[in-house]
């Protein structure tokens, strides 16, 4: 395992993957469970990562991400997918949820309840899918941030068109959309950019004590 800082002075933004190295089983199912543990608002992760493991799914799906080699090219394909109608229903999901991890009667959860319902209905309707986005790109930074300590590239990517992502992946029927897609896999020797010196603006300009 590497340290912290050097994991994330190594990563790069790979755009050629070696299409011969494949994530190890255990390797995917670290990342899977990086982004399941991910922190998101009152802990309701009010989003979907889509495994694309399809070729033919990949495929289509490059032709719609202006055809990105990083989509057919790596070891494995993500795809962050959010609500188009979130509700307090999934407020409700979550608490019977924290009620079956916990072993507690569900009618003692009514504090955590109100506050978990409040989340979602504080919101105005046409907003809580950009607060839902905000959750996903907090799950997709701890996935980057795992898979660089592992040694394992990462592309996150929003360059693609998301109402044929949506179409092809049958993201509609389930009232979600997608946001944001990741490349997972292994860099290859002659990707340019892994060579090129990272660069990054001055600690000065980025961080302010008060």
């Amino acid at each position: 395992m590497k340290n912290i800082l050097d994991a994330m002075h190594w990563r790069a933004a790979v755009k050629s993957y070696d299409t011969s190295k494949k994530l190890s089983p255990e390797q995917l199912d670290m990342l899977l469970e990086s982004v399941r543990l991910a922190p998101s608002s009152a802990g309701l992760q009010p989003y979907i990562m889509f495994v694309v493991d399809k070729p033919e799914i990949r495929q289509k799906l490059r032709a719609a991400g202006y055809n990105q080699a990083q989509i057919t090219d790596a070891s494995h394909f993500f795809v962050f997918a959010v609500p188009t109608n979130l509700t307090e229903s999934l407020a409700a999901h979550y608490i019977d949820v924290v009620a079956q991890v916990r072993d507690v009667p569900r009618d003692t959860l009514g504090g955590l309840e109100a506050m978990v319902t409040g989340a979602i209905t504080s919101k105005p309707v046409e907003t809580r899918a950009e607060w839902a986005t905000r959750q996903a790109y907090l799950a997709l930074g701890v996935l980057i941030t795992a898979a660089a300590v592992e040694g394992i590239d990462c592309s996150p990517m929003e360059g693609f068109d998301p109402a044929q992502f949506d179409e092809i992946l049958g993201l509609k029927e389930l009232n979600m959309k997608s946001v944001v897609m990741v490349a997972a896999g292994f860099r290859a020797e002659d990707d340019a950019y892994s060579t090129l010196t990272k660069v990054r603006y001055p600690r000065e300009e980025l961080i302010v004590i008060v």
